[in-house]
């Protein structure tokens, strides 16, 4: 990429901020007690699949920028494990699984098969955010 750290830096938070809002929305109606509209959730896990197929490759070598004990600015400073850019190529894989479950759960024709594949995904999220993510990212 081109333009500063910061650019992609900033990039990247705009990204996971947008599928962290569509899983929310999922993860509403997920958990509520009504049956699930799979036409209301599609868009959500369409979004979500699209922009994890592009943000691996927001990660710029010269965005490795996690120092620790630093006074970090949530807004626009990186939160991504220096342990990223050791592993790419698995985090990279790990988006990539992460986007075809969302594109599963987008086609889901069972509202069981969504709820099993969404469930899939969070743990596939979380996972990943466990490894790569030092806080708040």
């Amino acid at each position: 990429m081109t333009g500063r750290p910061n650019d992609e830096i900033f990039a990247r938070k705009i990204i996971m901020d947008t599928i962290d809002r569509h899983m929310d929305e999922i993860d509403w109606l997920l958990s509520s007690s009504q049956p699930i509209d799979l036409g209301k959730t599609f868009g959500h896990a369409d979004t979500i699949s699209v922009m994890l197929m592009a943000f691996p490759y927001l990660f710029p070598p010269d965005t490795n920028q996690w120092q620790a004990e630093a006074k970090r600015d949530p807004a626009h400073d990186t939160f991504a494990s220096p342990d990223l850019w050791k592993n790419l190529s698995d985090f990279r894989r790990q988006a990539a699984t992460a986007s075809q479950l969302a594109f599963a759960a987008s086609r889901a024709k069972r509202e069981t098969d969504f709820r099993k594949t969404m469930a899939t995904l969070r743990t596939a999220c979380d996972a990943c955010h466990a490894l790569y993510v030092k806080s708040g990212e």
